[in-house]
């Protein structure tokens, strides 16, 4: 029984890992932080606000769901 789900976890992380799918999503994710970060460093008093306030609120949204699962 061990074994058998051994094997199977093994050929799961395999395809996760030849996956580039999602890699896309990442990039893009990284990017656009980046992007809102140089705003926020450019505009400190009229954007940084706003987007400390948008990184808050992922950080609160993502904690509740790793919580729930």
């Amino acid at each position: 029984m061990l074994g058998k789900f051994r094997i199977k976890l093994g050929q799961l992380f395999r395809r996760q890992a030849n996956d580039k799918n999602g890699q896309d999503l990442i990039e893009y994710a990284l990017m656009a932080a980046f992007i809102a970060v140089a705003i926020g460093a450019t505009f400190p008093t009229t954007i940084g606000p706003n987007i400390s306030s948008i990184f808050s609120k992922v950080q609160s949204n993502l904690t509740q769901a790793s919580s729930t699962s």
